[in-house]
């Protein structure tokens, strides 16, 4: 009875063939000499090889990290083996709202243009309702919040660096989100699960990019999002424990290495094709469709205004500052 157990065994080997055989790939040879691109959550995953790849043509890359020591440990082997020494680590964490702009502010002092602003930084989320020092739920305050700040306050430097683009990392998982409330992002009248959290952060990510690229029209700064696809990465297993070890299966049965993973968001940071491109989602390096929803203009709009009020935006913090 041994062919019932290989059965299977041989469906998901061909299965995981045939995904990552249809996955996209960047095929742009364009150098980056003499740009600055800025990679969020570089130290592992997409991030890494995201950075890697911009460094091996020629841009200076700045791993903006939380753990500084692991991200300096890859910065060392991004520059060993892209031979671009113009790699270097700044601390950043994306879920304390004073983190990124002491980052955001450091990297405006230091740096004379940025290029290319790749928000990549996440994390699953936990498996309880857990607050931010500043009071944000933490799945949001990481993977849309944070960024939010971060993109607003560099935004005077990208548009002076222009032409320049921003690529958002999102996810397929943002389609789950059937419903958004602007007035209750992070779940103070709603019940909270990890799901639900992490599908609102990933459509977040998504109404970010069509409003971001709607105010910057005209500007010579083009933003996109994306979902990388189903990846082996660290992410799921930071849950931790059982639940962790369930999430994480899946991307070892029928998922793409990280390197195959990080092509769309190397794709949106460098491909002449999408120079003028805006607004729009892209899976497997191509443009998609995402769900209603996540191309809603008046939920957009709601979004926007509803995370100036919970970052505390300030006029002097960014050019498209509204309330």
């Amino acid at each position: 009875m041994w062919y019932i157990i290989l059965i299977p065994v041989v469906a998901v080997a061909i299965l995981n063939v045939v995904y990552n055989w249809q996955a996209g790939h960047c095929h742009s040879q364009r150098r980056l000499d003499g740009k600055t691109a800025l990679v969020t959550g570089a130290s592992a995953g997409i991030g890494k090889e995201t950075a890697l790849d911009l460094a091996r043509r020629g841009a200076r890359v700045i791993l903006a990290c939380r753990n500084v020591e692991k991200a300096q440990r890859i910065a060392d082997e991004i520059i060993k083996e892209s031979g671009n020494s113009n790699v270097v680590v700044r601390e950043v964490d994306t879920s304390k709202l004073s983190s990124v702009r002491h980052f955001a502010n450091e990297i405006l002092k230091t740096e004379t243009h940025l290029d290319i602003l790749v928000n990549n930084a996440g994390i699953p989320g936990s498996l309880r309702r857990t607050l931010t020092t500043d009071g944000l739920e933490l799945t949001m305050a990481t993977n849309h919040y944070g960024h939010f700040l971060l993109t607003n306050i560099l935004l005077e430097l990208l548009k002076k660096s222009a032409p320049s683009r921003i690529v958002n990392v999102s996810s397929v998982m943002h389609h789950y989100c059937g419903k958004l409330d602007p007035e209750d992002l992070n779940f103070e009248k709603t019940s909270y699960n990890f799901f639900k959290a992490y599908n609102q952060s990933k459509l977040c990510n998504v109404l970010f990019t069509l409003e971001l690229s709607e105010r910057l029209r005209g500007s010579g700064i083009v933003a996109n999002s994306l979902h990388p696809g189903c990846v082996r990465t660290e992410i799921n297993s930071k849950v931790g424990g059982l639940f962790g070890f369930m999430l994480s299966l899946p991307q070892y049965l029928i998922s793409k290495d990280s390197k195959l993973g990080a092509q769309t968001s190397i794709h949106l940071a460098v491909s002449e094709e999408i120079e003028s491109v805006s607004g729009k989602y892209f899976v497997d390096c191509k443009e998609s469709t995402c769900s209603k929803l996540g191309s809603h203009r008046g939920m957009s709009k709601k979004l926007w205004l509803a995370s100036e009020l919970d970052v505390k935006l300030e006029p002097h913090e960014s050019i498209l500052y509204t309330s």
